[in-house]
């Protein structure tokens, strides 16, 4: 009897790379300002310099590393102030998506981003598996949309996020789950119903109340002076 199989997907030995340094930058095992060196990153990883030298550009152009006088790759600087251009960006990416992918999004597709709503349902007490999931919800939407350049770009901010969150403000994830979640199957609902309008609505007023719990813990930490604004 034949059976189904999924085909591997191929890596080179860059994007082996350059998806290990993402990750652990993003998780702060390279803290902001933290050198990384070719060759000790080539030796660590067991490869030779050229796929890490062809990863490092990568993650130049994705705003994570810079490359500083004297001192070559350094991680990037990570600053709260970053919050506010994060999530303008998000807004805007994701209205874009969802409008369109209201009228581009199959059956199939809303049987798959269903799938996911329901897996989040599932995962509600697990704030590290919930976040996860929550970046796959966002960007099958963008995928659904059928626009590549703005799924890249996408990706890149969601990235950023991820890092910022977990450096600055993991700690208000868990409280901020049940109110997101149910923004989430509003979301849902509005692509069954091919609604761009509500589409829109929801997915602003998501964006715009994490926000806002986001600068309010910052705030109160003290890493964001009160009533701080965007050129601040």
């Amino acid at each position: 009897m034949a059976t189904s199989m999924t085909r591997p997907t191929f890596r080179s030995k860059p994007k082996v790379v350059y998806d290990m340094l993402r990750e652990a930058i993003i998780r702060g095992e390279y803290k902001p300002g933290d050198r990384l060196v070719i060759d000790e990153v080539a030796a660590q990883l067991g490869v030779s310099p050229i796929p890490v030298r062809e990863a490092v550009r990568q993650l130049e152009a994705d705003g994570l590393i810079v490359f500083e006088p004297y001192t070559g790759a350094t991680v990037t600087q990570l600053s709260p102030k970053l919050i506010f251009e994060i999530f303008a960006l998000l807004e805007a990416l994701e209205v874009i998506c969802g409008r369109r992918a209201c009228s581009c999004m199959t059956e199939a597709e809303l049987t798959e981003l269903n799938a996911v709503v329901q897996a989040m349902d599932a995962a509600i007490d697990n704030p590290e598996t919930w976040s996860q999931l929550n970046r796959q919800f966002h960007l099958m939407i963008c995928r659904f949309a059928q626009v590549q350049l703005i799924e890249r770009m996408l990706e890149m901010v969601l990235d950023h996020w991820e890092r910022l969150r977990l450096h600055y403000v993991s700690a208000v994830l868990q409280p901020r789950i049940p109110e997101a979640q149910q923004d989430h199957r509003e979301i849902l609902a509005a692509f069954r119903r091919r609604d761009p309008e509500a589409v829109e609505r929801l997915l602003r007023s998501h964006n715009q109340r994490a926000l806002t719990a986001y600068i309010d813990l910052l705030t109160q930490s003290g890493h964001l002076e009160q009533q701080t604004g965007d050129c601040a």
